[in-house]
């Protein structure tokens, strides 16, 4: 395998990481200030910095393995829709609160278990990256969690609309779990995991929280898929014109 195929590879990889926090991060950032409770406006509004955060460095990264003079910030902002790499889960309208959360929850426990595998990474940087951004993870699971046990085994109301999300989102968890052509070369390379070798993992993680939340997993059915190479729903691309168009309005400005 040449050291350009390679790059490729892991370029395509950074870019899928980072794309799927600055698209989650900005879900979330739509519920500041309009959050049920105030506690909860804070939260997310610091989950959403956290998700930020980590698609500078994953990014970042990126730009520099590419080689072509692009930043993170040019990665975020002057790409179209069919250049983003995020799951079609992250991407997916916020609905009610309790449709936001389980969306993190599912997302989280894959993180989480991603970015165990990374901090082993034959590749320096992206170990680096990995074993700085895992206890923001570790944190976000922990919550994402406690709040989908307490809301699914609250009160009548609450479960239907833990276990309607819970129905609403499975269908878009089977794409986590897809391998693609880049991740065969990267898993040879010990650079980062086959996405299928997780799905075990992810389940025996999850499942005893929807137990204890007393939630019914759905069955095995038809994965939504096409995100990780650039096949989007339509709403990635309500996303970017609220998140790029300062940039696209007012190229190379700079504050």
């Amino acid at each position: 395998m040449s050291d350009d195929t390679l790059n490729k590879a892991l370029f395509e990889f950074l870019c899928r990481m980072g794309d799927n926090t600055l698209v989650l991060g900005h879900r979330v950032s739509e519920w500041c200030g309009h959050a049920p409770v105030l506690e909860e406006d804070i939260a997310l509004a610091n989950m959403s910095l956290d998700l930020i955060g980590q698609t500078q460095l994953w990014l970042g990264l990126a730009g520099e393995l590419e080689g072509a003079g692009r930043s993170a910030d040019d990665l975020a902002y002057l790409r179209d829709a069919f250049d983003f790499r995020n799951l079609l889960l992250v991407e997916l309208p916020n609905g009610d609160f309790g449709k936001t959360l389980m969306r993190q929850f599912l997302f989280d426990g894959f993180q989480s278990l991603i970015l165990t595998e990374l901090t082993r990474s034959s590749n320096e940087r992206v170990k680096e990256i990995a074993l700085k951004v895992k206890k923001e993870v570790t944190y976000h699971l922990e919550r994402s969690s406690d709040l989908v046990v307490r809301l699914g085994d609250g009160n009548e109301e609450s479960h239907r609309r833990m276990q309607q999300a819970l129905n609403e989102l499975w269908p878009y968890v089977g794409e986590m779990f897809i391998d693609e052509p880049e991740d065969k070369l990267l898993s040879e390379a010990a650079i980062a995991p086959l996405p299928s070798s997780l799905k075990a993992r992810w389940e025996t993680l999850m499942r005893p929280y929807f137990a204890q939340a007393k939630l019914n997993v759905p069955d095995e059915g038809y994965a939504h898929k096409g995100g990780k190479h650039g096949t989007h729903s339509e709403h990635l691309g309500f996303i970017l014109a609220e998140m790029q168009f300062l940039q696209r309005a007012y190229p190379g400005s700079t504050w």
